[in-house]
């Protein structure tokens, strides 16, 4: 399938900023502040051609959002991010193109999810012995069938008086050395590539070069070992010089290389289209994903 072919020669020389597609764009289904077909409007409103919903550990969004985005003549990937985690730190896979009724990948995102809810429910719970706050604030700002997470205890803080913003709220009581912290349950990251692939995804890790600074060598071999596609080289939160240590990787191995905004509404300052991805890399993904088919208009 081609895509993206009006203006490909006009974005050629800068594909991370001229690109067709955003790849990662969240909902209320998840942390984003805004239904699916609203994300779908505002990726148009932003020039988009093809667009991927990537929600945590969730597929509710798809339908919706590829009904909107069909509409408005933009081309749907449906997609995920999968938490993960290594050591102490988190780790996000999306998958583009799976089997959303694939049932290692059903299992595994439903015991993410009922972590994610009981964790929330401890936080709420360690929050309110020292804040005005219950769990049906929280529920107030999660929509139905949503991944409930920090982000929702976060809108429930700012909602509450305890905070202005969600970037103060994550800076200070949901941080984890805050004292209100739990710890949320997620695979290693090499269980989540092969998860995804085995549901005939296209896993990509998602901003990998970030100021935690690059995973451990020997762990991305063993991801790439279990079918990691590429990274998601396009995004704010990625820094030098971890980001010019994953070109030369891409390049190196041919791997898929992304950009995305990574947009979650009201929730991010983050834009639809501030970072894009290819035509040619949305067409290798196309080509890689046997799980689902992307959505044309």
């Amino acid at each position: 399938m081609a895509v993206g072919d009006r203006g490909r020669d006009a974005r050629a020389h800068d594909p991370l900023h001229d690109g067709p597609g955003d790849l990662h764009l969240h909902s209320d289904r998840s942390d984003g502040t805004e239904p699916p077909a609203a994300v779908m409007a505002a990726a148009h409103r932003h020039g988009l051609e093809v667009v991927a919903l990537t929600d945590h550990d969730t597929t509710t969004g798809w339908a919706e959002a590829a009904e909107a985005a069909t509409s408005l003549g933009m081309t749907f990937l449906p997609g995920i991010e999968l938490s993960a985690r290594h050591e102490w730190r988190s780790v996000h896979v999306l998958g583009y193109l799976l089997d959303p009724d694939d049932g290692a990948l059903r299992a595994l995102t439903d015991r993410i999810r009922e972590s994610r809810l009981t964790r929330a429910r401890r936080i709420v719970e360690n929050i309110g012995r020292d804040y005005a706050l219950t769990w049906d604030d929280v529920r107030a700002h999660t929509a139905d069938d949503a991944t409930v997470g920090r982000p929702h205890i976060a809108d429930a803080l700012v909602t509450t008086g305890h905070v202005r913003d969600r970037a103060e709220a994550f800076a200070g009581i949901l941080h984890p050395r805050g004292g209100y912290y739990v710890e949320l349950y997620a695979p290693d990251p090499v269980t989540a590539v092969a998860t995804i692939v085995a549901a005939g995804g296209v896993p990509v890790i998602a901003h990998p070069a970030g100021r935690a600074g690059l995973l451990p060598a020997r762990l991305v071999e063993r991801m790439l070992d279990a079918g990691l596609a590429g990274f998601e080289l396009g995004h704010r939160e990625n820094v030098e010089p971890a980001l010019r240590t994953l070109r030369e990787l891409t390049r190196e191995r041919g791997l898929i290389a992304t950009g995305s905004s990574d947009y979650h509404g009201a929730g991010k300052p983050n834009v639809p289209g501030e970072f894009t991805t290819s035509a040619e890399m949305v067409e290798r993904i196309v080509a890689r994903g046997t799980g689902s088919a992307p959505v044309a208009p």
